[in-house]
Order: structure tokens, then C-alpha cells, then sequence
């Protein structure tokens, strides 16, 4: 189902990443977005009229995270979700991935659009590239939600702990950081790696489906989505710096909705983005790990629809 973008400047049908089948979710359309040379990927539906969310998954997932979501939000918004640089169907480009650079990139597909002002939801490394787009175009927001992470420079560690009860959920930053080897590691067996995050981090095994695996996993292995994958964590150090630059200069204003989960990363997302926002409010979602939109999806839709709506 791709929608009839070309009317649009700077929107395409054109798939950079054909050998990756695409997923139909009824009543949203694919179209790929010029943002200053990448082509990004994004599936919008809902209101054309409405406010516009744009929703932003993390590792090891694609836009397809929000699958659930997504249709209960359409009933009163605007809903576009976008593929992040090297992530799904967008491109893979050689280039920074540092999250203030990828902001860069998604701002301006937003923009491409049609879209001037927007709330922002955002998983995982999604909710990197959303905190580092707040700092830099928060004029064009109206709200931002951020599920399950932490933020480079402000709320991600910098050491990896050694308890087990705790390592093994963020060991893979420093294996991810690592030149060359998980490349060589890991080419030919993207699927037992992403099985295992899917698998571990969710509090039950079985909330990810075998199709839901082989998608995420062919995304990864696809074009160059590997090496793409693990250059957000590569390039993690920029990204701090670059945060706590621009936290120098001013805290955060906009709204901010911290979604965390009675078994996930981050206990009190809310409470760990306060000290550099002057508005901040939590909701912890029971029974779910670290893929809260996947595990509860209606908590999460239900959240996220309140949250916005505030200013509708």
C-alpha cells in the first residue's frame, strides 16, 4: 500500500531498501522522504486535518513497533511514523549518526510533509534522537513522549555494571562500540541476536511472534542495516556531547511524558529527564518490559492519546 506522495516536493514512492518486504498496516500509506539527501521512510494515516504525532522506534525494531499503536491514535490525530537513518526501508547512509545529526534528518522529512509543529513519541534510540531534536527544534514541538531509555550524556550510563541481575541488559553498548567485531560476529546470524533482545528484554518470551522476529532481523541484515544499527551506539559519545552542549545553553520547556514500565531499563523515566526539563510527567505501565508498545499497547496508546490531546 504506498500512498500517492509525488505531489509533494521532496516525497517519493522510490524503496531504497527493496530486498526488505514492506509491512501494510490498514488505513496508512508508505511514502519516502528527501530529509538533506537521506531518504527516510515513513507510514502516515489517520487525520489529515488532525495534530500530527510523529513516532520514532529504537533498536533492534523499524516503524513496525508502533503497529499497534497506531491505529487508535489515527481516530484523532495525525499519525506518521518514520523509519530512522539505516533503520527499515530508510537509507543507510555513510555517514554521522550521532542523534543531533539524525534529528536533523527526521525534522526535516517532518517538514517535507507538510508538517510544521508536532508532537514526538519515541522508544529506545528513537527516544535519543527525540530528546537531541527537542534541544535543537523544540519551537516546532508540542509534546514529546519518551519510552524505556536512556539518553546519551544525561541519563545513560557511562560505565556497564558487572552485576549480573543488571549487566545483561545493557552489555551490548560497549560489544555494539567495539570496531569490526560484531560485524564479523554477527553476519549470518542477525536473527539469534535479534531473537535474544526480543526474547530477554520483554517480559514474556512470547510476545514477539517467529514473523515478527524474521522482520526485525531481515531489516538488520538488510543493505547495510547492520553496520547502520550499530553506529548509534559508535557515535553514542557525540551524542553526549553534543547534548550536554546545548544543556549548558538552556534546559527543555516542552511538555515531556516519561513512559517507563514495571520491568523495564529505566524505572522512572519522568524523574530521570527532570533535572533538564521544566515540565515533566510519568506513567509507569504494568506488566511489560522493555518493549512497553509491543507488551501494552493500549496503556501505551491510551497514554499517548491523553498526554496530547491535553492541547487539542
Amino acid at each position: 500500500m504506498t500512498g500517492p506522495a509525488t505531489s509533494t516536493p521532496h516525497v517519493f514512492e522510490s524503496n531504497p531498501v527493496r530486498d526488505l518486504p514492506l509491512q501494510h498496516l490498514d488505513g496508512f500509506t508508505h511514502c519516502w522522504v528527501d530529509a538533506d539527501g537521506v531518504r527516510l521512510h515513513a507510514v502516515e494515516g489517520g487525520r489529515p486535518s488532525g495534530p500530527a504525532v510523529v513516532m520514532l522506534a529504537g533498536f533492534p525494531q523499524t516503524w513496525w513497533a508502533w503497529r499497534k499503536v497506531m491505529p487508535g491514535l489515527a481516530r484523532r490525530f495525525r499519525v506518521i511514523a518514520i523509519d530512522l537513518p539505516g533503520q527499515g526501508h530508510s537509507e543507510r547512509p555513510e555517514r554521522s549518526y550521532d542523534t543531533h545529526a539524525v534529528a536533523a534528518y527526521v525534522h526535516t522529512a517532518v517538514k517535507a510533509l507538510g508538517v510544521s509543529t508536532y508532537s514526538l513519541v519515541a522508544h529506545d534510540i528513537g527516544a535519543w534522537v527525540a530528546f537531541s531534536l527537542a534541544l535543537d527544534f523544540e519551537s516546532h514541538l508540542r509534546r514529546v513522549a519518551l519510552l524505556d531509555a536512556g539518553i546519551p550524556g544525561i541519563t545513560l550510563p557511562e560505565a556497564i555494571p558487572t552485576d549480573p541481575d543488571r549487566a545483561w541488559k545493557t552489555w551490548h553498548f560497549a560489544f555494539h562500540m567495539v570496531p569490526d567485531l560484531p560485524e564479523a560476529l554477527l553476519a549470518g546470524r542477525e536473527r539469534e541476536y535479534v531473537g535474544w533482545f526480543l526474547k530477554m528484554k520483554a517480559l514474556s518470551p512470547d510476545t514477539f511472534d517467529d514473523a515478527e522476529v524474521d522482520h526485525y532481523a531481515a531489516a538488520i541484515a538488510a543493505d547495510g542495516g547492520l553496520r547502520a544499527s550499530l553506529a548509534y551506539y559508535r557515535d553514542a559519545a557525540e551524542s553526549a556531547r553534543k547534548n550536554r552542549e546545548a544543556l549548558e545553553r538552556r534546559r527543555l520547556t516542552v511538555p515531556i511524558l516519561g513512559i517507563s514500565s514495571s520491568h523495564g531499563s529505566v524505572p522512572d523515566m519522568a524523574a530521570s529527564i527532570s533535572p533538564w526539563a521544566d515540565n515533566t510527567t510519568r506513567i509507569i505501565v504494568p506488566d511489560a518490559g522493555h518493549f512497553i508498545p509491543d507488551e501494552q499497547p493500549e496503556a501505551v496508546t491510551a497514554a499517548i492519546r491523553d498526554f496530547i490531546a491535553v492541547d487539542d
